[in-house]
């Protein structure tokens, strides 16, 4: 059995600056072997689910603006840095990035997060229809799809590292 100090070094940044939850997911005995994928997902998911709506919240807000300012100054985790490379983010137009920075500001000022959405498979065309799109819903139902989207952010994170 993987100990505890290597679980958490191995997978306590799955949600973004939170290592909170792979703490939490192995001390409730979620964690079993073998490590696959869909099984460290379900005990960490698990435990993202019983946390409180601050915690949940605080998770949300560790994520970074898409194309945002930390992306220009390379200080993204390596994760997010290849996630948004992977869809195009790191290549805007000076209109597309401009674009982005608005709407990335209307977003925080509605919801008190960032617009999170799980970039891969996706190009920036079809992350800014998502943008536009989700930026009229209302705070509760974006807080859902964005948990959502983190639990799925996690799982693809966990299947670059682990057999499904």
């Amino acid at each position: 059995m993987v100990d505890r100090g290597e679980f958490i070094r191995r997978f306590g940044g799955v949600f973004e600056h939170s290592p909170f939850i792979a703490e939490r997911a192995y001390d409730a005995g979620k964690v079993t072997e073998p490590l696959t994928a869909m099984g460290i997902h379900e005990a960490l998911c698990s435990q993202f689910r019983a946390a409180s709506h601050e915690e949940r919240l605080g998770v949300l807000r560790a994520h970074p603006d898409l194309a945002g300012k930390l992306a220009i100054a390379g200080q993204l985790t390596a994760d997010s840095r290849n996630e948004q490379a992977g869809a195009g983010l790191d290549q805007l137009s000076p209109q597309e990035h401009t674009r982005f920075t608005e709407l990335n500001a209307t977003y925080v000022e509605s919801n008190g997060f960032p617009f999170i959405i799980a970039v891969k498979g996706l190009n920036k065309t079809d992350i800014l229809r998502a943008f536009e799109t989700r930026i009229k819903d209302d705070a509760e139902q974006e807080f859902a799809t964005a948990t959502a989207q983190v639990e799925k952010i996690a799982l693809l994170r966990l299947s670059a590292l682990l057999p499904e």
